[in-house]
């Protein structure tokens, strides 16, 4: 095998051999049932089995302890303390709030669709009826697009502006952002780098602390952002010795992420920010663990805020160890996904049904596990909502004040974000980062099933109109623009053109105006409200009605006492951490849309004047811990409420798709024939064009990958792809410098060290594909849909004759032999000179 690296790596073609007969046949052997794929369990002495032998006693062992490590969840459920789903809606509903046909009509989106999905059931739904459709730009979206084609949405081209929904992995342009209709929807407000930069997000929370008090924004490690605070840095370092945690300020997936002892590790030259390292974490049987957690907003005036009410728990594969001897091992500090399914000890589960086994839980498994051991679940899910809420209320400043600039109409933006949240020895929350569009890959049975329920209860909370796209309707029943309701498009004289969310100046001054009259107002009968007004509190209203499993947070019965204070008492727009920065009044009466939701959807709490707050509910979130949960529910009527929204975070997911996502493989001897078909036109002269070699070469990899994160007796080969990595790196266009483990580590360390940066090669080298385009290429001669089938369903055998015959083939044009030829053929451009040969130098991208 991989006799095609032979031209650059002699000993490349001896290394990567097949797996011994007697593996193979053990392999088979463990796949037959899904209770026998589990192949590692914590014991109840909190030990760690790292395999199974072939001896069938062996397994009853690991599957007698697997019953064990589910932390007597059963016991939990005889008791009949599970709490079940709200009532779903029928089997056949796909529309709210009107018929087909109506201007009000909202789509309804289930997972249950992906599992009954025929072409006359596609035909029957009322998006398909209406031509519904959407568009992908730069996100992974298999199991998005799979969603919405199930439910009879149709994706169309790049360019084009006939579409009801926009999918996209970066941030929006002003121009797209203003030509939306409104019965258009985005997944990203203009701005929201503000929350998802991790330089921004902690300066935002930075200036909060300073304005209210460092106790009520004790949430975030303190953080520094070099190069520009190298020294505050160091005078930090010799007050509180380290470790720290160095992260690039736009990266994802833990590319780039590293922890050093001292700032003198740090590098200068690179935009990154330096966080104390959290070194104490919540341990589970041994194992750091963190917490991702999905968010929506899906308005910041007034603020709607949602949190799913399951969640994803993400354990680094190796215990921890607190020794500074232990700091290079990513894999016991790390929690990232993406890092630790390279280590040969990693455990996926294959039962969509079992969620507290291997290396990810879900977030209701850990909470019931907590519980288990007398833990207050309902205190530490209280510090997280307030954690998140007060993290979107110090950033939202900026992001109102573009979509007040360049969106026009309320309804056009949602948000999807992701929270990563550390817990710590003693039950505190902390806010490691926040991700824009979070991954919604699916590498596990438990992905699919809590991603598909989430998806699905995402797209029918925000509102989707069933509105044919190609009849562009001035209105669909909503909001009208907000030209009409806040004169966002008044122009300014003697004000330079803004181009971007970038350059909008929000440091007008402001006309104030009496609060306790607007309260006044707010407060009585719908008939002193304005229709626009009745609108904003009937789109409210109608969205928590979709909310699916959502929970929302914000506005909640106790929100208004408890964050009024950093809103502002006039335009009810949260405020920035200094007063010269805060949103201005763009009406000559500002409407305050908080105060009026909060006061329509809970008129019987009153609101007392700004400055009263305190003495109406006298503890902070923070404080809490020092007032038991009953009498704090004593004090306020909502509870009852709160301890039922509490209680959802701990119930079973019931909910989500139960099979794999993408089509089964062929059959062996139909990839043979495909492979002989293919390499049969090779022969004759036929040839694949660059790009399809290219796409060719990176599949090829990916087996490659596969093999040395799986097979821990992989040593040698291991080396063999980090010298293939130190001499393929310079052929990128993007900075990447390999980083080369210690050998401090222990073989399956290192091994997965390795597999994840060459994993990252394989991101480049796959980005760079993309976009390369030749004009001097010929068209390629290989059928277009018999190559999609054989690259789908190949092995590693094909790919690499294949690869043979196309590159070692004298008619190849413009490609020269070996592997070099598929490296060098690039698109034409500079490539950026890395400037550390030692660290890994990531892609600053904010797909998460």
């Amino acid at each position: 095998m991989l006799s095609f690296f032979y031209s650059t790596f002699e000993r490349l073609s001896m290394c990567f051999k097949p797996r011994k007969a007697k593996q193979s046949a053990l392999d088979s052997k463990f796949h037959r049932t899904n209770s026998e794929k589990i192949i590692l369990a914590f014991d109840s002495k909190d030990n760690l089995i790292d395999d199974v032998n072939d001896d069938l006693q062996a397994l009853i062992d690991v599957i007698s302890k697997l019953s064990a490590f589910r932390f007597c969840t059963d016991n939990f459920f005889r008791d009949g303390n599970i709490i079940t789903h709200e009532p779903t809606l029928p089997p056949d509903t796909w529309l709210l709030c009107g018929p087909l046909g109506s201007r009000n009509a909202i789509l309804v989106f289930k997972s249950s669709a992906l599992a009954h999905t025929t072409e006359l059931s596609i035909r029957d739904k009322p998006a398909y009826k209406l031509h519904i459709t959407y568009k992908v730009l730069q996100a992974e979206t298999k199991l998005l697009s799979k969603l919405l084609d199930c439910h009879g949405v149709t994706e169309v081209a790049a360019n084009s502006s006939d579409f009801n929904l926009l999918w996209t992995g970066s941030h929006l342009k002003p121009g797209l952002l203003r030509s939306l209709g409104p019965h258009q929807r985005v997944n990203h407000f203009p701005r929201s780098y503000e929350l998802t930069r991790k330089d921004r997000l902690y300066k935002n929370i930075e200036k909060m602390q300073y304005a209210k008090g460092i106790k009520n924004f004790d949430f975030i490690p303190q953080t520094f952002v070099m190069p520009t605070e190298y020294r505050e840095l160091c005078q930090a370092h010799n007050r509180m010795k380290g470790p720290w945690i160095v992260k690039p300020v736009a990266s994802s997936r833990g590319r780039g992420i590293f922890i050093v002892e001292t700032p003198n590790q740090v590098p200068l030259e690179e935009p990154v920010v330096v966080a104390k390292y959290i070194s104490n974490p919540l341990l589970v049987a041994g194992h750091k663990c963190d917490l991702r957690l999905y968010v929506v907003v899906t308005s910041f005036d007034p603020l709607l805020v949602y949190i799913y009410e399951e969640g994803l728990v993400r354990f680094a594969t190796v215990k921890y160890d607190p020794s500074p001897k232990q700091l290079w091992n990513p894999c016991m500090h790390l929690c990232n996904y993406s890092i630790n399914k390279y280590h040969s000890d990693y455990v996926k589960s294959d039962d969509p049904s079992a969620e507290n086994v291997g290396h990810k839980w879900t977030l209701s498994a850990l909470l019931r596990h907590l519980k288990s051991e007398g833990k207050d679940t309902k205190y530490l899910m209280l510090q997280i909502e307030d954690l998140v809420i007060k993290a979107i209320l110090a950033s939202a400043n900026s992001i109102i004040s573009a979509c007040r600039m360049f969106v026009p109409n309320p309804n056009n933006c949602f948000e999807l974000y992701g929270f990563d949240i550390l817990v710590d020895d003693n039950f505190k929350p902390w806010l490691l980062e926040v991700n824009l569009s979070p991954s919604l890959g699916c590498d596990s049975p438990l992905d699919v099933r809590l991603k598909s329920a989430m998806m699905a209860d995402l797209l029918t909370l925000v509102g989707i109109p069933a509105v044919d796209p190609i009849l562009r309707p001035t209105n669909s029943g909503g909001i009208t623009s907000r030209s009409s309701f806040n004169h966002s498009r008044m122009k300014f004289p003697h004000c330079r053109q803004v181009h971007s969310a970038e350059g909008l100046n929000n440091t007008l001054p402001r006309k104030r105006s009496s609060y306790s009259s607007q309260n006044s107002r707010l407060s009585g009968s719908n008939l002193t409200l304005s229709s626009e007004e009745m609108r904003y509190v009937k789109m409210t209203k109608q969205q928590f009605e979709r909310r699916g499993g959502f929970v929302r947070i914000f506005p909640a019965m106790d929100t208004w006492a408890k964050y009024s204070q950093y809103l502002d008492s006039v335009t009810g727009v949260p405020i920035s951490g200094t007063h010269s920065q805060n949103v201005y009044a763009l009406s000559n009466s500002p409407h305050n849309l908080n105060l009026l939701i909060f006061t329509q959807l809970f008129p019987e709490i009153s609101i007392l004047p700004k400055g009263c707050e305190k003495n109406q509910f006298r503890y902070s979130s923070l404080e809490r811990k020092k007032v038991p949960h009953d009498n704090l529910a004593k004090s306020k009527n909502s509870g009852s409420t709160q301890i039922a929204r509490q209680d959802r975070y701990e119930r079973m997911l019931t909910q989500g798709h139960r099979n794999a996502l993408g089509p089964s493989r062929l059959k062996d001897s139909r990839c043979e024939d495909l492979r002989r078909e293919i390499v049969s036109l090779l022969k004759d002269g036929k040839r694949m064009s660059q790009r399809e070699t290219r796409k060719t070469f990176s599949h090829y990899l990916e087996w490659i990958l596969h093999r040395i994160s799986t097979d821990p007796k992989q040593d040698e080969h291991v080396e063999i792809v980090l010298k293939f990595l130190q001499k393929a790196s310079n052929y990128l266009r993007s900075p990447f410098s390999v980083k080369i483990p210690s050998v401090k580590l222990s073989n399956k360390d290192r091994a997965a060290i390795i597999a994840k940066q060459f994993n990252d090669f394989i991101y480049l080298y796959n980005k760079e594909t993309d976009y390369f385009v030749d004009k001097t290429e010929r068209p390629s001669q290989i059928p277009e849909k018999l190559y999609d089938e054989f690259l789908a369903n190949a092995r590693e055998s094909d790919l690499e004759e294949v690869l043979i015959y196309q590159t070692t083939h004298p008619m190849a044009q413009n490609l020269k032999t070996g592997i070099q030829g598929l490296l060098k053929n690039i698109p034409n451009a500079p490539r950026p000179m890395s400037t550390r040969s030692e660290k890994l130098s990531a892609p600053q991208t904010p797909v998460a």
